[in-house]
């Protein structure tokens, strides 16, 4: 995980999605247990109560579960029901804003397909 923050929204928003993007890269796989709050508040110098609020969204949503005395996993069908999730939310909320602006600046869908596809930092990779 990314040790910076934003100013964009609550960090425990933030560590949400950054375990969201973890579970849809394959990073943490159904059945994985998360990190612990405490060593992720302590990794990241967090408040142990706003990582559980993090972790605790991610259970509202039925993407985890907590296991008495052993910890949060990631729910088996996670994935799939964040992919249905972000595609929905990329389609009615990302696409319009971004087909918008391609109009605006003239450009067009196949021309974008053909470009070369810019090399992934390292930070990225993992």
């Amino acid at each position: 995980m990314d040790r910076e923050w934003n100013d964009t929204q609550p960090i425990y928003r933030q560590l949400r999605d950054r375990v969201v993007a973890m579970i849809l890269d394959g990073v943490l796989k159904e059945g994985d247990p998360l990190p612990s709050v405490r060593s992720v508040a302590a990794e990241y110098r967090l408040n142990p109560l706003t990582v559980l609020k993090g972790y605790q969204e991610l259970a509202d949503e039925g993407l985890v579960e907590s296991r008495r005395g052993r910890g949060m996993f990631v729910n088996d069908g996670a994935k799939d029901l964040l992919l249905k999730a972000e595609r929905k939310k990329f389609l009615e909320e990302d696409w319009p804003r971004i087909s918008a602006n391609m109009k605006r600046l003239g450009l067009d869908p196949e021309e974008l397909f053909a470009r070369p596809q810019p090399k992934k930092k390292k930070s990225e990779e993992r």
